[in-house]
């Protein structure tokens, strides 16, 4: 039984921490009409503290607001999170144009009437589930408004017009921001004092090889040191400013290793995955001359997986 949970285990993740989690299961059950959004994540998320340090939050009805630099698997832990706690999933990517309408909800005609089309937040709150705030510092103030108001410890959202809305004991938000992305914003203050903040550290070695462990199970080792060390590379680079954090996507690598094992020339595969999002020339240039060193042309998916 939850045998979703083993990966907590086999980090050693507190046993305690574990326990109240399957409680909290347990005490909350999910509707039926939204357990299609309790998601199974797209990959597993490795580091024992930051794990705890979520999990102990969420247990005690605290929100959190995971900051850091790409490819730190902030959006992976959020995933794991609400598949964790068995919640259903609701994601709200914030842009220049993300209003209040579309986060409680907008008035429409359903039968000649004037009804509420719930938004995003209002079915979260409703349904008990863990809200994903992505890009949070790129919401405008109209959004940041309702933000103030879901975090509350109150619990309450007004709807103009409307009944208010209590939000379900179960309910849970997790803020995402990556720092210096064009159209990003400070936070101010008074929406910060509603999160418990997590700082998440850069990928390194143990993590890495966790992931590809988990993933690709029948990776050669040699093969298995050379991703990590391309990605890790590409990561030193990054934070020495000699290239941009768009080469630096760890999906993308581990999509080109799934491509690999469809038969395409791994050569090929890593620079969709990683080269070609590169648009300028130059930076291009030294994002293949690192890839060249990590993984050489003439490789095949035989040098990548065991036959």
């Amino acid at each position: 039984m939850y045998e979703e949970l083993d990966f907590l285990r086999e980090q050693g993740v507190s046993e305690r921490l574990i326990e109240q989690v399957i409680a909290f299961r347990e005490k909350y059950a999910v509707a039926e009409e939204v357990k299609g959004r309790v998601l199974s994540p797209s990959m597993p998320f490795y580091g024992k503290e930051i794990l705890e340090m979520a999990i102990a939050a969420l247990l005690q009805g605290e929100n959190i607001l995971l900051t850091g630099s790409k490819a730190t698997g902030k959006n992976v832990l959020a995933e794991n999170l609400a598949f964790v706690f068995g919640r259903p999933s609701y994601n709200v990517s914030f842009h220049v144009n993300t209003n209040s309408g579309d986060l409680i909800g907008t008035d429409t005609f359903v039968d000649n009437q004037v009804q509420l089309r719930k938004g995003t937040i209002y079915q979260c709150a409703e349904m008990g589930g863990f809200g994903v705030l992505d890009e949070i510092n790129m919401a405008k103030n109209d959004a940041v408004s309702v933000l103030h108001a879901v975090l509350d410890y109150r619990r309450i959202i007004d709807v103009p017009g409307y009944d208010k809305i209590d939000l379900n004991p179960a309910a849970r938000f997790i803020g995402t921001m990556n720092y210096g992305y064009a159209g990003t914003k400070e936070l101010n203050e008074a929406l910060v004092s509603r999160f418990l903040v997590i700082d998440m550290p850069d990928q390194n070695e143990e993590t890495l090889q966790q992931i590809f462990t988990k993933m690709f199970p029948d990776m050669k080792e040699d093969a298995g040191k050379q991703m990590i060390g391309l990605f890790l590379d590409l990561q030193l680079k990054a934070e020495n400013g000699e290239i941009s954090t768009k080469p630096l996507d760890l999906r993308g690598l581990i999509a080109a290793l799934k491509t690999i094992r469809s038969g395409l020339a791994p050569s090929l595969a890593v620079k969709m995955g990683i080269a070609n999002k590169c648009f300028d020339s130059f930076e291009k240039e030294i994002v293949e001359d690192v890839i060249l060193t990590r993984i050489p042309d003439e490789w095949t998916i035989d040098d990548i997986f065991k036959s």
